[in-house]
């Protein structure tokens, strides 16, 4: 027989299995978090072809599993994506055969004033902290006001509802509205400048009045502006924004809220009637006392009614589990894969790394850069060759005998072609050819001055 998985271990220290414990932990959480709506943004979305969608709700500090079967799956009308903030209901459960703190969850809504309210709640902690909500800053409203100021906009069922309540209620009390958008870019300076205006015109009391709306079109009054505007204000300020569930930061300003801008009327006006609106406020609360109360027993009774275990149950158990795996499997085969094909990449690169079209490249560039070395290098030492030979010439032309000669000598050479420097090299009647600048001349020795002539005559 299975204990009261409830009931505290006993002194002996009562051994447990690892199932067992979480078995217990998964009872005493559903049976503690039967039905609990979360806030948060979707991360993490998972969709195996079973049809359950697994997902972790996060906030800015924590997040949590959660699982959607399919039956509720389908029933759920937005597209669930990442990054979504939604709000959910469900149960708080535990996946035993992993241990994780999950949420089984059977409903899910959008959440899209999320930044709005991040945003309000900022401004709210701001001026909380600088006293402009405090209880002993605010004024009592005038018991018989003789004229009020309204700031709302002329046009709207607003300004008709209070002018009614006052005309049916005390119709010697004056009005005067101050007139102001109550929506839009424009609505917040305006706001400021009509509270301003209605706070120096000496009224008794001013009624700050819009009708319904979403948050983001009474957004106006929770702009710190205006919550300053309506601090600054020295007459009593009666804040009457939106319908009864809607709280704005004008209304924490204000030195009254009224639930309506015809409460905020009434407020300013009261007659014998208004026993009588006690009597129903008093009733009204006693009817969402008892619904409460009503509503924690159903609470109770289907926490009770849960705890009978269903097939069901079991199956979704299992069901899990082979997702689980399925998807553990999924991730194993893509990381091997992933593995394979890194190896095949590196082996691939380091064959590329070896081919001989690199080399071959490489070589062909520096026979490319000798080729074209070549050329230039030949030219380079003709021209220093050239160069070199015309100085040779020069200093050769300087040297030469030709000079001499172009400037009118000759000179004399003998039978062999050798130049005579000497007479006594010659004789008599010898053949000699004296080369002269331009063109030579064959001429015979008849007397050298050294040997005696003895030239034949038939010569």
């Amino acid at each position: 027989m299975i204990k009261d998985p409830f009931q505290r271990l006993n002194l002996d220290r009562e051994l447990l299995s690892v199932s067992q414990l979480n078995s217990r932990a998964r009872l005493l959480l559903e049976d503690v978090f039967a039905q609990v709506w979360v806030e948060g943004e979707i991360s993490n979305l998972a969709k195996p072809a079973s049809g359950h969608l697994y997902f972790t709700l996060k906030d800015s500090q924590a997040q949590v599993r959660c699982a959607l079967f399919r039956q509720n799956a389908a029933r759920v009308r937005q597209t669930l994506r990442d990054g979504l903030a939604v709000k959910v209901r469900g149960k708080v459960s535990l996946f035993e055969g992993r241990g994780d703190y999950q949420l089984i969850v059977d409903a899910v809504e959008p959440a899209g004033d999320g930044a709005l309210r991040l945003a309000f709640e900022a401004l709210k902690e701001k001026l909380a902290g600088e006293g402009l909500f405090a209880v002993e800053r605010k004024r009592a409203l005038p018991a018989h006001p003789q004229h009020i100021g309204i700031v709302s906009s002329p046009s709207g069922a607003v300004i008709r509802d209070i002018i009614s309540v006052f005309r049916r209620r005390a119709p010697q009390v004056a009005l005067t509205l101050v007139p102001s958008a109550v929506q839009g870019r424009e609505a917040t300076a305006q706001l400021v400048r009509a509270l301003q205006l209605a706070d120096r015109a000496g009224f008794d009391a001013i009624i700050l009045a819009r009708g319904g709306g979403s948050l983001e079109d009474l957004w106006c009054f929770n702009e710190e502006a205006v919550a300053r505007a309506v601090a600054a204000c020295i007459t009593p300020v009666v804040s009457a924004v939106g319908h009864e569930t809607d709280v704005s930061i004008s209304d924490f300003v204000a030195d009254v809220r009224a639930p309506t801008p015809s409460a905020a009327a009434e407020l300013l006006a009261p007659d014998s009637a208004d026993l009588q609106r006690r009597l129903d406020n008093l009733r009204r609360r006693l009817l969402l006392r008892m619904q409460g109360l009503l509503a924690q027993q159903r609470l109770r009774l289907d926490g009770l009614a849960r705890r009978l275990r269903h097939p069901g149950e079991r199956l979704r158990q299992q069901a899990q589990r082979l997702d689980d795996l399925d998807m553990r499997l999924r991730r194993a085969q893509q990381q091997h894969l992933q593995q394979r094909q890194a190896l095949l990449t590196r082996l691939d690169t380091r064959l590329a790394a070896q081919h001989p079209r690199r080399s071959l490249a490489l070589l062909r560039q520096q026979l490319d850069s000798l080729a074209s070395r070549l050329p230039r290098a030949m030219h380079s030492q003709l021209r220093q060759q050239r160069q070199q030979l015309q100085a040779l010439g020069q200093q050769l032309h300087i040297v030469s005998p030709l000079a001499t000669l172009g400037r009118g000598y000759s000179i004399l050479l003998d039978e062999r072609g050798q130049a005579i420097r000497s007479a006594q090299h010659t004789q008599p009647g010898q053949r000699v050819t004296a080369r002269l600048g331009e063109g030579q001349l064959s001429l015979r020795v008849e007397d050298n001055h050294i040997h005696p002539a003895t030239l034949s005559l038939l010569d």
